[in-house]
């Protein structure tokens, strides 16, 4: 048994921002409340003052990149655990654009088998929407569910082919598999290696207009309205976007989206000086549509923040801009990063709690977690919100650094995170 005392719970699936104890036992949650503690304390194995300390559910993030099979060089399910753990996050879900794809029942099976026996932080395979994420012709949905995905996508690239979206969105239906698509119109953005806009014309670089990520949000709202199926926005990142899913949800339609850190944060004035760290697909985009990112995810248009996490190794960053490969790796710095946001009074802290914890869960139930209700399995992040730490390669578990955060100093420090009441990080200096 342990008990985490004198900490600010917020738990913002049952309404909860008080200071309070958490009560662990046998992996789960025995008790919550002010003094909840006092009468276990003689049982207790380990009490932890959390004084000063936050305490939530352990994260949940929908989209991030294990890169195993075939790209373990850049990060492996053992690592990416450790480092979901390190950012205080107890459930991951992997995508699939992994070397063999993850569109077959045998690959979903070997990547589960391999999470357990490394342990730490939840994991659940996305499988891909079509063999080889070739958007040409549909995976067997009804296997991959059975070996375990929880969802389908062909993320790092589009279903350009409505027909075959379209038909996607039946079968997922009929499985009652949540559809996550990666908005771009290949058309549009090849040779783009950045936002288009006047940033792009200044470094002598391709734009990806923001209309070819809109485009897709909107032929894909019309076949989800078609079809009935629950349709996620992946990494949304533009302004226009975000009004048609807000429109989408107004009529009552089964859309969601999320948005990453590094869009909520930063501009494409971070790639001015050529920092391929700051290279993501979808690209930074103007303060406009950061601005409506924000005030998107506070009022709920925006369901949850995923990081995509998307680790490279330095050989794929340390070059020209224009051959760097696209992508940030974020698990570890989310919550540093994302405390800036409410320190700037852009974000309620309960909000920004409520969007990494249960709202995740909502958007995909089958991952489960999100709360700290009494029974519920012990998936719990203790945080303090006013450490300062600088973000070194040596101070991160993933086995890539490709984070435009590296050798800075951030505020906000996960102390403490517990899967299954199981430590599966813990700060020790």
């Amino acid at each position: 048994m342990w008990i985490l005392t004198g900490g600010r719970v917020i738990d913002p699936a049952n309404g909860l921002d008080e200071v309070a104890d958490v009560v662990i036992d046998e992996g789960k949650i025995l008790a919550v409340g002010e003094g909840a503690g006092a009468p276990y304390r003689e049982r207790a194995e380990r009490v932890i003052n959390c004084a000063g300390k936050l305490v939530t559910p352990g994260f949940v993030d929908i989209h991030v990149h294990l890169r195993e099979p075939g790209h373990e060089y850049k990060e492996d399910i053992a690592s990416g655990l450790a480092a979901a753990a390190a950012g205080g996050f107890t459930a991951v879900c992997a995508m699939p654009n992994t070397k063999p794809v993850n569109d077959e029942r045998a690959i979903t099976r070997a990547m589960i088998e391999r999470a357990r026996e490394v342990g730490g932080s939840r994991f659940f395979p996305i499988a891909a929407i079509t063999k080889g994420l070739e958007g040409k012709e549909l995976t067997e949905m009804a296997e991959l569910k059975a070996a375990g995905a929880i969802a389908v996508s062909d993320d790092g690239k589009c279903v350009m082919n409505a027909q075959v979206m379209r038909r996607a969105f039946e079968y997922a239906r009929g499985q009652g598999l949540l559809v996550i698509q990666h908005c771009e119109d290949h058309h549009m953005t090849a040779g783009s290696h950045m936002h288009e806009g006047p940033n792009a014309t200044r470094l002598g670089l391709r734009g990806f207009p923001r209309e070819a990520e809109d485009i897709i949000v909107a032929r894909d709202i019309i076949l989800a309205e078609l079809t009935g199926a629950r349709y996620h926005v992946a990494h949304i990142s533009s302004a226009r976007s975000v009004r048609l899913v807000r429109e989408a949800k107004e009529r009552g339609l089964p859309v969601t989206a999320e948005v990453t850190p590094h869009h909520l944060l930063l501009t494409d004035d971070a790639v001015l000086g050529y920092d391929t760290h700051c290279k993501c697909n979808p690209p930074l985009r103007e303060e406009s549509d950061r601005r409506a990112l924000v005030e998107a995810l506070a009022d709920g248009t925006i369901d949850c923040i995923a990081t995509d996490h998307a680790p490279h190794s330095t050989l794929e960053k340390d070059c020209e801009f224009d051959r760097a490969a696209v992508g940030v790796n974020g698990l570890e710095t989310a919550f540093p990063a994302l405390l800036q946001l409410v320190d700037r009074g852009e974000l309620g802290l309960g909000r920004l709690v409520e969007a990494l914890t249960i709202s995740p869960v909502r958007v995909l139930p089958e991952v489960g977690g999100g709360t700290l209700s009494v029974g519920a399995p012990a998936d719990v992040v203790v945080l303090d919100p006013e450490r300062r730490w600088t973000v070194r390669r040596e101070a991160l578990r993933s086995r890539s650094h490709n984070t435009p955060l590296l050798d800075t100093e951030v505020k906000g420090a996960v102390e403490l995170t517990l899967v299954g009441g199981q430590v599966a990080f813990e700060r020790v200096s």
